[in-house]
This record gives C-alpha cells, sequence and structure tokens, in this order.
C-alpha cells in the first residue's frame, strides 16, 4: 500500500481536497481524522489516515466563545486592508497577536492604493502600530506593488486575513497569476463586501509556496497567550524590563517604567487586549473544570 504526504487544501463535508505530485485531488476523510487547511496529510487509497504534526496553528476565538482553527503550518500571515475605509490600528493588533500565536510572522497589505486614502499615511500609520512588520501597499488593478509582495510570499505558507471586501481575493488572483478566487464588489455607502469566499482554500503559488484566500473576518476574537499580545507591543515589552519591581502590572505600582513612559494609547491598546486574553483563559478553565465534574 503506497502513502502519499499531501497538503489539504480545501474542507469538502467528509473529504478533503489536497494537493500532491499529481496535482489537486480529492480524498476522504477517515472517520476521527480532523484536518484544516495547511495541514499536511498521509493518503492512502484515496483515504486521508492522518495528519502530520504542526508546526503551528492560527486559531481565534469563534462566534461561539470556543477555539476555531483557521489553518495550520503558517509562515506568514497578510493583515489585509482596503484604503477605500478608515485603518484601525486594533485590528492590526488583533491580527498580529493571531500570528505571533501561531508562530507567524505578520505582514501588513494594503491594498486599494488608486481608489482609497493617502497610502503614504496609511502606511506610516500601519508602521506605527506594528513595529518592525513589513508594510506593502498594492493596487491589485493595476499591478502597482504587487511584484514586491510576491516576492515576500514566495516559497512560504501564507494566510491572508481581513475584513470582506478589502481586495483578498483580488489579492490572491493577482499573486497567483490566474482567476482562481471569485471577487465582488463594495457597498459604496461604507465599503463593506459581500462575502464572495465563502471558505478556506488553498492555492499553490508560481513562484513556489501556498496561499491559502479566507472569507471576510469582521471582529478578530482572540485565543493566544500573553506572550503572542506582547509580542505586538515590543516598545511596552523594553520599557518593562526598567520597572522597579518585577512583578510589576503596569497599573500605577510605583517604579512602573511602562506608565511613565509608554504611548498611551499603546498602552491602553495593550491593557484590553491582555485583559481579553486573561478572560478567555478563566472561562476556558472554567469550562474544562466544569467538564471534569460533570464526567466525575
Amino acid at each position: 500500500m503506497t502513502t502519499e504526504r499531501v497538503r489539504v487544501a480545501r474542507h469538502d463535508g467528509p473529504s478533503l481536497q489536497v494537493l500532491g505530485e499529481s496535482g489537486a485531488t480529492t480524498a476522504a476523510l477517515k472517520p476521527g481524522v480532523e484536518a484544516v487547511p495547511g495541514d499536511w496529510a498521509f493518503v492512502e487509497d484515496g483515504v486521508v489516515v492522518g495528519i502530520a504534526p504542526r508546526t503551528g496553528v492560527l486559531r481565534r476565538r469563534g462566534h461561539d466563545g470556543t477555539e476555531q482553527l483557521l489553518a495550520a503550518n503558517v509562515d506568514l500571515v497578510l493583515a489585509v486592508c482596503g484604503l477605500d475605509r478608515p485603518l484601525r490600528a486594533g485590528r492590526l493588533h488583533r491580527t498580529a497577536a493571531l500570528a505571533w500565536d501561531a508562530g507567524a510572522v505578520p505582514v501588513v497589505v494594503l491594498t486599494k492604493a488608486d481608489v482609497g486614502e493617502d497610502a503614504e499615511e496609511a502606511a506610516e500609520a500601519a508602521a506605527a502600530a506594528l513595529p518592525g512588520c513589513d508594510v506593502h501597499v498594492v493596487a491589485a488593478s493595476s499591478g502597482a506593488g504587487i511584484d514586491e509582495l510576491r516576492a515576500a510570499v514566495a516559497g512560504r505558507a501564507t494566510v491572508l486575513v481581513g475584513e470582506s471586501g478589502a481586495g483578498k481575493s483580488t489579492l490572491v488572483n493577482a499573486l497567483v497569476g490566474a482567476d482562481v478566487a471569485a471577487t465582488g464588489a463594495v457597498r459604496e455607502g461604507d465599503a463593506k463586501g459581500r462575502h464572495t469566499t465563502t471558505r478556506r482554500e488553498l492555492y499553490e503559488l508560481p513562484g513556489g509556496g501556498v496561499l491559502l484566500d479566507s472569507p471576510g473576518i469582521r471582529a478578530v476574537g482572540l485565543w493566544v497567550d500573553a506572550d503572542a499580545v506582547d509580542a505586538v507591543f515590543p516598545d511596552i515589552e523594553e520599557l518593562a524590563e526598567q520597572c522597579r519591581f518585577g512583578d510589576c502590572n503596569h497599573t500605577g505600582e510605583p517604579g512602573c517604567a511602562v506608565v511613565e513612559g509608554a504611548d498611551p494609547g499603546r498602552l491602553a491598546a495593550w491593557q484590553e487586549l491582555r485583559r481579553e486574553v486573561e478572560s478567555v483563559e478563566r472561562t476556558e478553565h472554567e469550562r474544562r473544570r466544569d467538564g471534569r465534574k460533570a464526567a466525575g
């Protein structure tokens, strides 16, 4: 019996679309085996019989308050923002936290540079929101900035995260070099788009690597640990090392270098995300405790 190692491209109910040496094929999913796009899977006689250990998982808090897996074995996470709408630093913070939690690198992609707000000003704001992260400004309709972004994602496993109408599917088509993802128009009043992408799907890139398109995410709920949040705010972490007390909570303790030196807006954003993470951790702990009680 021959076992083939393939990559999961799409979940179709009881079956998967997978990418292997022979191209894209469909494989049945063995009962009890769970897979997400980006997984490396083992196929025997047309059946996915197992999943290779994951190097990282992109995950978020779903609408029901539980963990939702988005993709596995990710290298880059593109935070896609359309310049036909206001740039929100909080959304960039949250997307970057998901990326760091998955062991991936966040990259900001500002789309619709030919029809939206001042691209240079927006790029500066994005760089300020995520210090040290690359920022790409593109206009997929004209091709501006696409070559540079294509070089950045070549050979990588990349996931696009953004709102509906941000231009993710148009970006996928531009990077793949073919119309593989459906695109749609946005409403003139608020620049919101329809969900032209209804499921997560992996595409192969001409220069090597894969690209995962995903439905628009209205709210980026966090399901990460505190370290992932701290990675988004390296300036605050640097100041924290100078606090008088090692267990400083940065809420007004004597000798707190963070309260004294941090930008008030960034400090407030960091505190908000840390509180959310702590709340999720408490809720999950309580859920598991209640589950053990019910089982006992």
